[in-house]
């Protein structure tokens, strides 16, 4: 079942690019909502739990996955957090492509072990939709080819489950499951933040943003 939703979650968001083409501003509104969900999980149970193990250097490996996301982030131009530069006729985005798969596959990890699977998995599928929704307008605006991009999105749906399934049987994953999980703070602390709190243009209050922040957190803290 959590792998079936995490790939659903990938082609529900092309049905809706191909089927419903819906706005930038719907999409941007959807981002915001997903990213406070994902912060709000992050820091109302990940933190806490992964605390709470008494491990050592517990904020050193949230800091490691911070840099690392900054890292992937120069290979996907932002991708993790909808930005993505549309170009005319390119060639297969390679960095991009790795740098997602290695973004899926490491927050499939901690769905293993986490005390807080149920939570981190919707926000997980939460925050794929956007993203996908965005992959799939880049595709089509890029003029990838279509054999191309449906390789690209299907291998991106199965990142996560195969995280998942790793972080239960790959016996190095499960030893320093702790370790893993605040290494994946960090990513979702990177993404979340930057997608709540980039400046508006003109420095203007997005009243509709503000909102879908705020709903986003209170359904993460009522769920």
């Amino acid at each position: 079942m959590n792998y079936i939703a995490l790939i659903a979650s990938v082609l529900v968001g092309i049905v809706i690019v191909f089927g419903l083409k819906p706005s930038f501003k719907t999409v941007q509104l959807l981002l915001a909502f997903s990213g406070a969900y994902l912060l709000s999980v992050t820091i109302l149970h990940l933190l806490p739990e992964v605390y709470s193990e008494g491990s050592a250097n517990i904020g050193l490996f949230i800091l490691l996955g911070l840099l690392l996301q900054l890292i992937l982030d120069f290979f996907s131009k932002g991708a993790e957090h909808g930005h993505i530069h549309v170009e005319k006729n390119i060639i297969f985005p390679w960095a991009l492509f790795i740098s997602l798969n290695i973004h899926a596959f490491l927050e499939g990890i901690p769905l293993a072990h986490s005390h807080h699977h149920e939570y981190l998995l919707w926000a997980i599928v939460i925050h794929k939709l956007p993203i996908s929704i965005i992959l799939g307008t880049f595709f089509v605006s890029s003029k990838i080819s279509k054999r191309n991009a449906v390789l690209f999105l299907v291998m991106f749906s199965f990142m996560t489950p195969l995280g998942s399934f790793a972080g239960e049987y790959v016996q190095i994953l499960t030893q320093y499951k702790t370790e893993i999980t605040a290494i994946i703070i960090g990513i979702f602390l990177h993404i979340s933040t930057i997608i709540l709190f980039e400046t508006s243009k003109d420095h203007k209050f997005n009243l509709l943003k503000f909102v879908a922040i705020l709903v986003g957190m209170v359904v993460a803290y009522l769920a």
